[in-house]
């Protein structure tokens, strides 16, 4: 699958100027249909797109487990047949229609609506209740890895990284995306459908840590999310209420607990 594609620029250094060839990162449509009926579009770099729809109806509550799906295949696109942009997941219960004015969680994130939201995720989500407990010293060691493993972004510099990692600092999955949300959805999507044990995970990502990336995160259970960069107030509301640890700016020996520390052992 197409990740990056190499496009003529015009690079110029001071006073210098060259023509030169360079990686950018694709960016392409991906339309997710449940039973033939469309709920969601989103902007996405192609690759682990199956991942991805499985990972985005799972996290909007959509489905609850992988034994509700029943075939998952692309979708021929009348107007480009040669592009792959529409993912078809076909549920077990095939005759389920999924409203197409559904609003989706992660798109609700506005200063209006953001206590609805909350309560909305309340209703259908239960705190997070895994009682591991992470070193600091793996913590430290992981963004270096996270980066090490980013392939895509070596080429391009355009797109964002999120792994998850166990207690022992093992890295069991990683998927990049030019969006990190979508970026997130592939590595759930894909430990969903390898069962992989959510709850003594830690899931790190490249980006800042939102509301969306958060609400993600408690649907699957996950104890530990960190982030390189900071993290945003409902987010650590969010994480607060259900259990989480979220972590921000952990950068080199330092990092910026927001929510539930217990989670935390401190090296001596």
């Amino acid at each position: 699958m197409r990740d990056s594609r190499r496009v003529s620029v015009l690079k110029i250094d001071g006073n210098r100027s060259q023509a030169a060839d360079d990686d950018v990162v694709i960016e392409e449509p991906l339309e997710v249909r449940v039973n033939g009926d469309s709920v969601s579009v989103t902007m996405r770099t192609p690759g682990d797109d199956f991942d991805l729809a499985v990972g985005l109806l799972w996290t909007e509550g959509i489905i609850r487990s992988s034994a509700e799906i029943g075939t998952i295949a692309y979708c021929p696109d009348e107007e480009q047949p040669e592009l792959k942009n529409i993912v078809n997941v076909v549920l077990v219960d095939n005759t389920r229609k999924i409203e197409s004015s559904r609003r989706f969680w992660s798109n609700s994130s506005c200063g209006l609506c953001g206590k609805a939201t909350l309560d909305a995720i309340r209703q259908s989500c239960q705190p997070i209740s895994s009682s591991i407990q992470v070193s600091s010293e793996l913590l430290q060691s992981i963004p270096s890895r996270l980066r090490q493993a980013q392939s895509n972004f070596e080429r391009t510099g355009g797109i964002h990284a999120v792994a998850l990692f166990d207690v022992e600092g093992m890295l069991l999955v990683l998927r990049e995306d030019i969006g990190r949300h979508n970026a997130v959805d592939k590595v759930l999507g894909a430990a969903l459908m390898r069962g992989l044990p959510l709850p003594e995970t830690v899931m790190m990502v490249s980006g800042r840590l939102g509301f969306e990336i958060a609400q993600k995160a408690v649907v699957a259970g996950i104890p530990v999310v960190a982030s390189i960069s900071a993290a945003s107030s409902l987010a650590i509301e969010l994480a607060t209420s259900f259990g989480m640890t979220a972590i921000g700016f952990l950068r080199g020996r330092t990092m910026n607990v927001y929510s539930h520390p217990e989670r935390i052992r401190a090296e001596s």
